[in-house]
């Protein structure tokens, strides 16, 4: 097998300059695409990327692509590409697909198509006459076809890479974690300042800002689909971990607290922050919004309030959204990003943000309104 592969980190809509950031801060070059980032890198970026990468998707590993606007084209093609150096003679290999905008409109045909090339391919590789009997490591092929364009890869790390394993209760409308990191790593917060989310919900944007904040990798408490595939020696998975820990900064003091007018979400977000790890590192009340009123200068205030549209009543949102605004005229130093679909969110909250930049929380799209304080030099 050749030295170097070729891996593509996926990204939510909008944070595909977030994702090569993480991926170049690792030692890869990225190159930045729609909804994902490529890169070249030895087998080690396998564990690496998928223990240290906070806002990607998923890691996968790119097969080959090729243009493909009939189904001979796509046997062929698919048969051509070296699977041997990736898929043991025991491996298990499902199919998956999607199809936009192109030619092979069929899923299930090209599923069934590629699925077929490979097992030709496999069985004249490694001798076999009869069937492969796929009873080892799991290896889920993707087939994505856009434009004709036809995209091979297996997926490295098996549940998505939000799942960080810590999330035991969640409130109606959760926050994926790779999007909270992301609003966390969107700001010019550290490690050293106040930092407060007076809409945790189950926590997610406080508990997220702690792993950044004691540059803890978001994987640790979780498996990966890769960790047992022959191409990655366990050594390879022992080093990486050794890593993490290595760098892992458990003594960083931290100032960081969620709040929620629900204390059924507080007790969620406590347990939650338990089993990510982290313990009394986070602070956990209950309070309003409009109550916040903070001791201390130059904090951050991160947040993903309710939207009044799956949640709550619009007309109280957008009562909340004002009274936090007068709440918040009394803190000039303190900077303030805000999550929320709704459009007219400036003028309720009082002021028109510094910036903002669009995303999207799952299928909603969104606006993240971003206030710059006015820093107090501390004496």
């Amino acid at each position: 097998m050749k030295k170097n592969i070729t891996l593509i980190a996926t990204a939510a809509m909008g944070l595909e300059s977030v994702v090569a950031k993480e991926v170049k801060d690792l030692g890869y070059e990225p190159t930045v695409q729609n909804g994902r980032v490529l890169f070249s890198a030895d087998v080690s970026a396998i564990p690496r990327c998928n223990l240290w990468l906070r806002t990607a998707d998923r890691v996968k590993l790119l097969i080959g692509e090729f243009k493909a606007k009939s189904f001979d084209e796509l046997f062929e093609n698919t048969k051509a590409l070296n699977w041997e150096d990736f898929i043991p003679e025991n491996g298990e290999f499902p199919v998956i697909g999607k199809s936009v905008k192109s030619t092979l409109h069929s899923v299930p045909d090209c599923q069934s198509i590629v699925k077929k090339a490979i097992v030709e391919r496999l069985k004249n590789k490694y001798g076999i006459a009869s069937w492969l009997e796929e009873t080892g490591s799991l290896y889920r092929i993707e087939v994505a076809l856009h434009k004709d364009l036809a995209t091979l890869t297996i997926d490295a790390s098996g549940s998505g890479l939000h799942r960080r394993g810590y999330r035991v209760g969640q409130g109606e409308a959760p926050l994926k974690e790779t999007l909270a990191a992301a609003l966390v790593l969107l700001t010019n917060w550290r490690a050293n300042d106040s930092f407060v989310d007076p809409f945790c919900g189950s926590g997610t944007i406080p508990i997220e800002a702690a792993l950044i904040g004691q540059n803890i990798a978001p994987g640790f408490n979780r498996s990966f689909a890769s960790e047992k595939w022959n191409i990655v020696p366990s050594t390879v998975w022992d080093k990486a971990y050794e890593e993490i820990e290595d760098l892992a900064n458990y003594d960083q003091p931290l100032d960081i607290t969620g709040s929620d007018i629900d204390q059924r979400m507080v007790e969620i977000s406590k347990n939650n922050a338990i089993e990510a790890g982290l313990g009394d590192l986070v602070t956990w009340k209950q309070m309003q919004a409009k109550d916040f009123n903070p001791k201390q200068n130059n904090g951050y205030i991160i947040g993903n309030p309710p939207y009044g549209e799956r949640i709550g009543d619009r007309s109280e949102v957008e009562k909340m959204y004002k009274e936090f605004g007068a709440a918040m005229k009394n803190h000039p130093s303190w900077s303030i990003y805000i999550l929320t679909s709704n459009e007219n969110f400036e003028s309720l909250f009082g002021r028109k943000a510094t910036k903002k930049r669009k995303l999207f929380n799952g299928f909603i799209r969104t606006d993240y309104y971003q206030y710059f304080g006015k820093r107090v030099k501390e004496e």
